[in-house]
Parts: C-alpha cells; structure tokens; sequence
C-alpha cells in the first residue's frame, strides 16, 4: 500500500457499524456491518494483504437486524458484539448479541456459499432494560465480562457460566438516556465511562451508586462519542455536535487539557492512536476525516519545551528533536456522505479505516512525514 494510496472498500447496502481487530496483533483487519431495512444485512471481514496491497473479504449473513455499532473483543480475535434494530410486529425493538467467527474463514472443500455462518450467536437478555442498546463493550483485562449501555442504564454481564447472565446494574439517577460508554483501560477496569447529553459520568461498577468524577457541559452540544487514551490514564477525548474535539484530564474537570474545532458539523468518532497517543483521529457529518496531533498533553510530550505551550516546536536549544506541533495534521476528504466510525488498526498503527454512511470504507494510512517526525 502505497503512500497517500487509499483502499476503497464498498458495500451493497448503508452501514455506520465499523470494528478492527482488537486481539489479533499480525493481521490488519477490519468489521464492518450493514444498515439496511430489509432482513438480508451482512457483517463484512475485510482483510488487507500488505504485500500486495489487495483486500479480501468474508461476507456473514446478518438476519438479526440493522447494525447500528460493532465491538470486538480484545480477548478473542473470533469475537464480537452486535448491537442490532429489528422490527417485531409493528414496533421497533434493538436487541444485542455475542457474534462468534468460525475458526476457519476458508470455504470448505467443494463448498461454494454466498454467506458464511456464525459459529454461534449468543443474545443477551436486556428486556426489561430499556428500549435504545447504544454499545455493548467488552471489558479491556477481564475476558468473561461485559457492559451494555441500555437507556439511562449500564448493565454488566458475565460470560464465565454456560450462559451469559446479568451480575450489576446502573441506573444513573436523572438521566433518562445515554449517548454511549466505554471501560477505562486503568484503575484495574473498575470504572465505566458513559456519555449524557452534554456531559460525561464515571461509574464505579463495584458501587453502582458511586459517580467517580463527572464533567458537566463538556459540550455545548450533545457529546456522541469518546476514547480512552491507552497510554495515559487520566486522559479522555470527545467530539459532540458542537463539531470540537476534546482532551480532557479528569483530575481537574473544570477545563479541558485540548480542544480543536476544525469539522464543520457533527463529530460522530474520536480515536487515540494506540501507540502514539499524540495522534488522535475524528470524523463527522461533514464528509471528513481529520487527523489531529495533540502532543503537548500525550505520554509522548517533549520533556522540555517553552511556556507558550506551542507543542514542542521550540526547546531553547536544549532539545535537539522537533516534535510535531498541535493542530491538524491531514484531512481526509474521500468520502461523499457522513463518517460514522474511524478506527486504528492494532497490528499497524499507522493505518485506520473510517465508514462513511453510503457504505464506503476507506483504508488509509497516515502521510510519512508525520510517521517520521514521531519515530525519528
């Protein structure tokens, strides 16, 4: 794949779910998953062959529902979390479920299939719950568990008995729905991270009581989605309709750490780059993806810079590397409709991918000049 070369990969119907492979570090692969109204939705597995810069896909049947989010498991590489709308009699009901890859995505001998077969589906019980399943997410250290955002609830499973079943619940007081959740990667991943209208809550899943810290108008808009930076344990980033991105330090909850407004609309992904977490992606309504650095508050800041917080661009002559400077690196302008996900690759961590709403997925790569700057 060559420099500045995107990967175009199209689908037959519409399609926001996009997932990469978590628990497989040798190969670049992606999920992707349908939006379509009909009962003949798809979950795509795209792989990329570097070498010869092709890509390659297994197509699985998806009769459940129309896919609204995607995660994969950061345990086991054939495992994934559907979270899926579905039409029963005249009402509309979502429904999510543990989705579990062959072993072999090979057809078998003699075996020609339009569409492969799970190996199994697992749903999980959230009647009761809610009605709007927003994530389900697999927790980042514990393999047998679970968290489902449901409503205004987090629902914690277990996967450790025969059958995955329901051991906490969280019923946020006041807040009628969320937007969407993630696990913190520290704190021995007792905390869940979840998104309320403007604002951002920490929930202790020992103590479905206890807010742990919260950011109140994070946004003057409605905050859609937010990341965990890998690399540095205090550190958040968010994107809302208000079209900013935000690094927050929740240490200190009254002021973000960083912020940017270069999208023109709606952000609907933010992502910190797992290696270099001064690289943060984000991508939006506009039809855009952007590639921002914020290295002035990553794990990779200069040691020593000035104290105009210009991001290391200067060191007074005591530090020889130039680093790269905040702001916006790279727009990525190949899409022609709305960017509903963007996400790193694991086993390359200088290639994402990003799904625009008119089933367009594009593999990129981030330009060499910034690749260099970083590592040299």
């Amino acid at each position: 794949m060559e420099e500045n070369n995107s990967l175009v990969y199209g689908l037959e119907f519409q399609a926001r779910a996009l997932a990469s492979q978590q628990a497989e570090s040798n190969d670049v692969r992606f999920f992707v998953a349908t939006q379509s109204l009909k009962p003949n939705n798809q979950l795509h597995v795209v792989d990329l062959n570097e070498d010869s810069s092709a890509l390659q896909s297994r197509i699985f049947a998806h009769p459940y529902g129309e896919v609204w989010r995607l995660a994969a498991s950061a345990h086991d590489p054939r495992l994934l979390a559907s979270c899926y709308s579905l039409l029963k009699g005249t009402q509309v009901v979502m429904e999510t479920a543990l989705l579990t890859l062959p072993e072999s995505l090979e057809p078998k001998d003699g075996e020609e299939q339009e569409f492969l077969a799970f190996e199994n589906v697992e749903k999980l019980a959230t009647e009761g719950y809610g009605v709007e399943i927003r994530t389900t997410e697999f927790h980042p250290t514990d393999a047998n568990q679970l968290a489902c955002v449901v409503d205004g609830k987090i629902v914690l499973f277990n996967r450790a008995e025969a059958a995955t079943r329901v051991v906490a619940e969280i019923n946020a007081k006041n807040v009628p729905k969320f937007t969407t959740g993630r696990w913190s990667h520290f704190h021995q991943g007792n905390h869940f991270i979840a998104l309320h209208d403007c604002s951002i809550k920490s929930y202790d899943v020992r103590d479905p009581n206890h807010v742990v810290w919260s950011i109140d108008e994070a946004h003057s808009q409605l905050v859609r989605d937010l990341d965990c930076n890998p690399n540095k344990q205090c550190h958040i980033v968010t994107g809302g309709d208000d079209g900013v991105l935000k690094v927050w330090d929740f240490r200190n909850t009254k002021e973000h750490v960083f912020a940017r407004s270069d999208h023109h609309h709606w952000i609907w992904s933010v992502r910190f780059n797992t290696y270099h977490d001064q690289l943060i992606l984000s991508s939006g309504s506009d039809g855009k993806v952007l590639l921002t650095c914020a290295g002035s508050v990553s794990s990779e800041a200069p040691e020593v810079i000035t104290g105009d917080g210009g991001g290391g661009e200067q060191s007074g002559g005591t530090e020889p590397r130039e680093h790269l400077a905040d702001g916006l690196l790279q727009t990525f302008d190949q899409h022609e409709d709305s960017v509903y996900g963007v996400e790193w690759s694991t086993a390359d961590p200088w290639m994402f991918a990003s799904l625009s709403y008119d089933g367009r997925m594009i593999i990129s790569k981030v330009p060499k000049q910034y690749k260099y700057q970083i590592l040299l």
